[in-house]
């Protein structure tokens, strides 16, 4: 048990160093701005393209409020993850979410969406995520 502890401690501690490191991608910020800003707005309005599609999306920035006060991480997450099922969405046309693929490239760090399983996620798809819970109104 004290050994698969420590491989704990250590784990998370090369997470936070690859975590907080440069390794050359672009910032949350600019992901953000890239592949969500278009359709779910900067901060309350929708974006831009949100009139033109069937499905309209909510503002990532009202997450907290829709959820009785509670950010909802874990169910953020896995709409990112799990973009490739977002087409399936009831109302949604297939393709509709941008293609995260690129945000899974580069290193991963444990992260635990709240349900107590340390997960290997994509840094960026991790940073993005923060980003959003920075948003909420």
């Amino acid at each position: 048990m004290r050994v698969m502890l420590i491989g704990f401690g250590l784990a998370m501690t090369l997470a936070a160093c690859v975590g907080s490191a440069d390794f050359g991608a672009p910032s949350a910020a600019k992901d953000y701005a890239d592949y969500c800003a278009g359709c779910h707005g900067k901060g309350g309005d929708p974006g831009p393209i949100a009139k033109e599609l069937k499905l309209h999306p909510v503002s990532l920035a009202d997450l907290t409020m829709m959820n009785d006060g509670n950010f909802p991480e874990a169910r953020v997450m896995s709409k990112i993850v799990g973009y490739k099922s977002h087409g399936e969405m009831v109302g949604a046309v297939p393709g509709q979410m941008p293609p995260f693929e690129v945000l899974t490239e580069g290193p991963t760090v444990l992260y635990d969406s709240g349900d107590g399983i340390p997960t290997p996620t994509p840094v960026r798809l991790v940073r993005l995520m923060e980003y959003i819970k920075g948003l909420q109104q």
